[in-house]
């Protein structure tokens, strides 16, 4: 319902966001109970059945919850000796918070480019790029690809690579809550052992499945998300998860200033204060109970989306390979100005006027300022960081091209019809 502005004399919709926190009811009771427990502060019970269930749904043996995705993949990092000097490979198409961590410890960056097929990183550059460092005698201390939007990165192929090369991969899943992949045969593979995603009851099929896993299993650790606008969230809050006991165990210990046991505070080390609050907890445990619809509606938003835009001449759709169970996040699309007449921004812009968000796709790292390694001066003028790129001119172009739309999960079917007609009327307008 729009309303009225007094200061332009004008009706004015509220505000459509991206992706808004959407709450299912029993957030409230969980709070409550940890207010009538007093336990306020970091940790406590809710934390504790927080991990726990969360560790229940995703497969993955261990979870610390901690206070953000980035200090979860700083945690991480620092818990595999990432240190000055080493590299660390990482997709550069994804959120910066997926790769400070690696200058937070003094390692350089090495970009990875897109595949077409998935818009994760390329398998195949991968490969090519860990054979000549073994040649030099120089490995990456891990492996940091991203789950983009949702959708699994190829997995059994990245794992296989880094496998080989006794390289551990810390997957960067903090927009993949409720994904999936297929474990079990290559990208790409056909024919025998083919499982079709429609074929296994939802979410509740896939977990039951032994050839699904959700995103993060298999990797030696997996980062997570809950930031408000993610498609369950606790206002702010991450979780470490990994099948290494010890692992956890120790990024559980920095988390919590690295306090040795003793009566008063010893410290052998230096830790940090990233520790999830009780209070926060108790909002994923509500969130948590949500997830399957949350994810079931973010698909069907992006299906209508696709159903209405995709005859519209340049337009297309972020992909979903036959090995993924894409939680769908936000709906991301391309548009390719050319065939459109109407570029990526020109909708953009159209959107913002009627007040309804959207955004491009993630810069890629490699073109940031703090980067720059797409710019030979970039590190002068900018006291930029040092880093490596491979390749990058998929990520570079999906980045001129894609726009994410709104896609929050209490959108209204009105919500809905009103981006599609805008978008429908860039077009129009440009016929």
């Amino acid at each position: 319902m729009k309303k009225f502005d007094a200061n332009s004399n004008q009706k004015v919709w509220p505000r459509l966001f991206l992706s808004p926190p959407h709450m299912g009811g029993e957030e409230l009771r969980f709070v409550k109970e940890a207010f009538e427990s007093n336990y306020i502060a970091p940790l406590g019970p809710m934390v504790d059945a927080f991990e726990r269930e969360f560790a229940e749904y995703t497969g993955i043996g261990q979870c610390a919850a901690v206070s953000s995705g980035t200090a979860a993949m700083h945690l991480a990092l620092r818990c595999l000796g990432v240190g000055p000097g080493d590299e660390v490979f990482a997709s550069t198409l994804t959120f910066i918070g997926s790769v400070t961590p690696i200058v937070f410890q003094g390692a350089v960056p090495v970009f990875i480019d897109s595949d077409r097929e998935s818009w994760n990183m390329d398998p195949d550059l991968l490969e090519e790029e860990l054979e000549r460092c073994a040649r030099a005698g120089k490995l990456p201390k891990a492996v940091v690809p991203t789950d983009l939007y949702g959708q699994c990165c190829n997995m059994p192929r990245i794992l296989e690579i880094c496998d080989r090369y006794g390289v551990p991969v810390v997957v960067d899943a903090a927009e993949a809550v409720g994904a999936y992949y297929l474990a079990q045969r290559r990208q790409g593979a056909k024919g025998e052992g083919q499982i079709e995603k429609n074929s296994l009851g939802g979410l509740g099929g896939l977990r039951r499945h032994t050839d699904w896993m959700h995103a993060g299993k298999g990797a030696k650790a997996a980062v997570f998300s809950f930031n408000g606008n993610k498609i369950i969230t606790t206002s702010g809050g991450g979780m470490l998860a990994s099948d290494d006991p010890e692992l956890i165990e120790y990024a559980r210990f920095l988390s919590q200033q690295a306090r040795d046991p003793a009566p008063h505070y010893e410290h052998s080390t230096i830790g940090y204060n990233y520790r999830m609050s009780n209070i926060v907890a108790a909002i994923g445990r509500g969130q948590i109970r949500v997830l399957d619809e949350r994810v079931r509606r973010r698909r069907e938003i992006f299906d209508l989306y696709r159903e209405a835009l995709s005859d519209l001449p340049g337009i297309t759709f972020m992909p979903e390979p036959d090995w993924s169970r894409s939680n769908r996040w936000l709906t991301v699309m391309t548009v390719d100005p050319e065939r459109a007449g109407v570029s990526r921004e020109e909708i953009r812009i159209a959107l913002e006027k009627e007040n309804i968000e959207s955004r491009p796709v993630w810069k890629p790292m490699h073109c940031q300022p703090v980067f720059g390694a797409s710019r030979k001066d970039a590190k002068a003028q900018r006291g930029g960081h040092s880093c490596r790129v491979v390749r990058g001119e998929v990520a570079e172009g999906l980045f001129e091209r894609g726009l994410c739309l709104p896609s929050g999960t209490a959108m209204t079917s009105g919500d809905l019809e009103r981006v599609i007609g805008i978008v429908r009327g860039c077009f129009q307008a440009a016929a």
